[in-house]
């Protein structure tokens, strides 16, 4: 099998492992390369946030990267969590477009459009605005993944509703999801808050058993291209 180039462009560190962290160590264990690229800080925009918070969450996406095994640093865009909307999207979709230039990957995920956060919303649209489908452009596949406390807390209007049609077994590895999402020990909540272990462990189950496997991410394809060989 051909080695590919995977870029994860998450809108904020933990979004990651929650989304596809099993998926992003499966790529590994194919021997993928693969990114992760942040757009925003993540804290931010909170009470009494300090420096030494948002460079806390910073090292977690670093400690939960290698957790999953993924070589390459994690990138850091840095915008202000929760004020994408505040930015031009050119603005955005700019700096983005370039890692995407460099690293150039045949594999991209990211947010779904549906999803409450906005800034979720607008990495979706950043990140299909950067893959424009050019001729000869690099990326191939588009997939969105969901996130526990954002995906299904929006109005569950016919744009917003999250429709998977792409799963992927994660049974064999769900250890390495767990052990890169208890990196952000801090962002878990108590049961049953949809952000709790248990949280994310019951959308796991109820993702694979809808496939017959016992842990499943679910993903909505967005892109795929394929050529005749």
């Amino acid at each position: 099998m051909l080695k590919r180039t995977v870029l994860v462009v998450a809108a904020h560190p933990d979004d990651e492992v929650l989304g596809c962290g099993g998926t992003i160590a499966l790529h590994l264990m194919n021997e993928d390369e693969v990114y992760i690229l942040f757009m925003s800080d993540g804290v931010s925009s909170r009470i009494h946030i300090n420096n030494g918070e948002i460079k806390k969450r910073k090292q977690n996406a670093i400690n939960a990267s290698s957790a999953l095994g993924v070589e390459n640093k994690p990138i850091f865009l840095e915008f202000l969590d929760n004020r994408m909307d505040q930015e031009a999207l050119l603005d955005i979709v700019q700096p983005l477009e370039k890692i995407i230039y460099d690293i150039r990957p045949e594999v991209v995920y990211t947010h779904h459009i549906g999803d409450l956060n906005i800034d979720h919303q607008i990495t979706h649209k950043a990140v299909m605005t950067a893959c424009r489908p050019q001729p000869e452009f690099c990326v191939k596949e588009i997939y969105t993944f969901e996130v526990l406390s954002s995906t299904r807390w929006n109005s569950q209007t016919t744009m917003n509703i999250f429709t998977p049609n792409v799963f992927i077994d994660i049974t064999k590895i769900w250890r390495k999801k767990t052990n890169a999402l208890f990196c952000y020990k801090n962002e878990l909540r108590e049961f049953p808050h949809a952000r709790s272990y248990k949280g994310v462990e019951a959308l796991a189950n109820y993702r694979g058993v809808s496939v017959g496997v016992e842990y499943a991410e679910a993903f909505q394809l967005e892109r795929k291209i394929k050529h005749a060989s």
